[in-house]
């Protein structure tokens, strides 16, 4: 089962922090910034070359180094290359080379390479894209899991096991495979929640990534998320939070040895907009699997022209144990096909749509992309 975040209103206080940090660092954005682009995503012509210096943004420091990089304000493309040939030899250590407040896109670039740490993208760097050169050869990995011990001796929990933990706005990633290697637990396990990306902040969009464990895979905690072309994971509840995020074009993959449950919505009242869409993916896999169960009152999962493999459990979906959930819950389904799609043997309280009911779960408008994305 998947672990509960920090309370809500230790987030309404980061996130009012890193709003006054913007503004005050950056109360002019560049002309375009306010959008996601498909040039934001793509990897940098400087991919083939040394880590030259003068690719830094500037405010950002060298290593070691206590004066700000002076490079021209059209280069940002920080190199993370393990040989020591690019800025850093590690991405926690790009990142930090960002400057707090940032208000440019800032491309990291991580050479091929198995990156074993724990990476945080804080509240205060917005514009932060991670590219990786193609997702069998840039791996981010850590095996943290939620009974873990930090080092004042208590559990880190589900939300700080995750080997990458992404709290910034208008985050990118592409090309890369983010993973968390702990071993797969078993159905009903305690404390072996084991996140590979956490996503926190608003507005972030992810292409031909990879996101692999096996219990609660990805933390699609709050925020608008599209994630595009992608592979994900994992085996119970390996996809959960209370974000709004459309699925589109994904493969999603089970590596459950029995029970498991891809999606756990955690939207608790019927005003939140959260919820999960997920259209045009592809399960395939191993287990018996729910298209969704209901973590929040209101959950809202949705699969519209899915192809789903015959791991399916016929019923489709769970409602968490708690049959007052039925009456609030919107999971539905869309002109699905495969042998898991069958409707025959679903729970009465799950829906299949109509093309008008769909709809708004169709496109990016679901997560309000015609806003923040430019593709």
């Amino acid at each position: 089962m998947a672990a509960a975040a920090p309370g809500k209103q230790h987030r309404f206080f980061l996130a009012l922090f890193g709003l006054m940090i913007t503004l005050l660092f950056a109360p002019v954005a560049v002309s375009g910034e306010g959008f996601i682009t498909w040039e934001d995503l793509a990897i940098p012509a400087m991919s083939a070359a040394g880590g030259a210096r003068r690719g830094l943004p500037a405010g950002a420091h060298w290593p070691g180094s206590t004066a700000a990089a002076a490079g021209p304000e059209t280069e940002t493309t920080i190199v993370v290359s393990q040989d020591g040939t690019g800025h850093s030899r590690t991405v926690q250590g790009a990142v930090d080379m960002v400057p707090a407040g940032n208000a440019r896109r800032v491309k990291i670039l991580i050479r091929p390479g198995v990156y074993r740490e724990k990476v945080t993208v804080p509240i205060t760097k917005p514009f932060v894209s991670l590219i990786g050169m193609g997702t069998g050869r840039t791996v981010i990995t850590w095996n943290s899991r939620a009974s873990d011990m930090d080092t004042t001796g208590h559990q880190v929990g589900t939300f700080y096991s995750a080997s990458v933990a992404v709290e910034a706005d208008y985050f990118c990633a592409s090309h890369l495979t983010f993973e968390n290697s702990a071993p797969a637990a078993p159905p009903g396990a305690v404390g072996q929640q084991a996140v590979a990306l956490r996503l926190s902040g608003d507005k972030t969009m992810l292409y031909r990534c990879r996101i692999l464990g096996a219990q609660d895979t990805l933390f699609d905690n709050i925020g608008r998320h599209y994630l595009y072309d992608c592979d994900i994971q994992g085996s119970i509840d390996f996809i959960f939070g209370n974000a709004r995020s459309l699925y589109q074009g994904c493969r999603l993959h089970a590596v459950a040895t029995s029970y498991g449950a891809i999606a756990a919505s955690q939207r608790s009242s019927a005003t939140e907009e959260s919820g999960f869409s997920f259209v045009g993916c592809r399960l395939t896999g191993s287990g018996m699997l729910y298209l969704g169960r209901a973590w929040g009152k209101y959950a809202r999962v949705v699969y519209s022209l899915c192809d789903l493999s015959g791991i399916v459990v016929p019923q489709g979906w769970s409602d968490w144990g708690d049959r007052a959930r039925t009456k609030t819950v919107l999971f539905g389904e869309y002109n699905c096909k495969g042998p898991g799609a069958s409707s025959r043997e679903r729970v009465p309280w799950s829906r299949a749509l109509t093309y008008q009911e769909a709809l708004p779960f169709l496109g990016r408008d679901f997560i309000n992309g015609e806003q923040w994305l430019r593709l």
